[in-house]
């Protein structure tokens, strides 16, 4: 029951009868109970709040936080997780996605939702385009695709391309080194690779050949040939006018 109002301090309490006074309030001593869990106060210490009387045990009840899963108190000796002020039973801390318990192991936020390792990878995270796996942290970007750091890497040599100079060849890559020993064309000029690669970026093609744009040249005269007019003849190139003295 309500605890009793006050009464007047002359008002005398039935005989017979032990009373309990506490701040010019009276009570039957088998009345002076918790507002909430009934217990008898009358020998037991107590807390009085916002005008009621209450047990040491339902105070502490009162004032512990509320779980924001079953809303009930988390009283001490609770297992519990706690994200930006906002505080849960250890199991009542589950996956918005498939219920399951995340209590204190790892979680990814999304906005109002917490997600288990293995839902956010399957909802969120992107996969490698080589491996089809989740990429959990890092990663790379190439032509809009995502990509394992480890994933991609010189299809020769298998060393890692990130940060680093490399070619693609018909969806294949490779660093530069391989693609200059066992991909790229040799110049007709001087018979080294044509990587595309800072000087001789440019590059002549004709009958099949190829040469750095500075090993171009005329065979006689050495003349640069390079978006110029030239003759090919028995497989040498030659200015015009070298040409007419052959």
């Amino acid at each position: 029951p309500p605890a009793a109002p006050s009464l007047p301090a002359a008002r005398p309490l039935p005989l017979g009868l032990q009373e309990v006074h506490y701040k010019n309030r009276y009570w039957h001593e088998t009345c002076f109970r918790c507002a909430k869990c009934l217990h008898p106060l009358a020998n037991e210490t107590f807390v009085a709040k916002d005008n009621k009387i209450l047990c040491n045990k339902c105070t502490t009840r009162e004032d512990s936080p509320k779980c924001k899963g079953c809303f009930k108190p988390i009283v001490a000796g609770d297992q519990n997780v706690e994200y930006k002020k906002t505080v849960w039973h250890k199991d009542c801390f589950t996956c918005s996605n498939c219920k399951q318990v995340i209590g204190t192991g790892s979680f990814f936020p999304k906005g109002e939702d917490f997600y288990c390792v293995t839902c956010h990878e399957t909802k969120f995270a992107k996969h490698c385009v080589k491996c089809n796996k989740a990429i959990t942290s890092g990663g790379i970007t190439y032509q809009d695709q995502p990509w394992h750091a480890e994933c991609f890497v010189c299809v020769t040599c298998s060393k890692k391309l990130a940060g680093q100079r490399f070619t693609a060849v018909e969806d294949q890559y490779y660093c530069v080194d391989c693609y200059k020993n066992f991909v790229a064309k040799k110049c007709a000029g001087c018979k080294n690779p044509i990587t595309g690669f800072g000087k001789g970026s440019s590059v002549v093609a004709y009958e099949g050949q190829s040469w750095h744009d500075y090993c171009f040249h005329c065979k006689k005269c050495s003349v640069n040939l390079a978006n110029k007019r030239f003759v090919f003849h028995e497989e040498q190139v030659y200015c015009p006018d070298c040409a007419k003295k052959l």
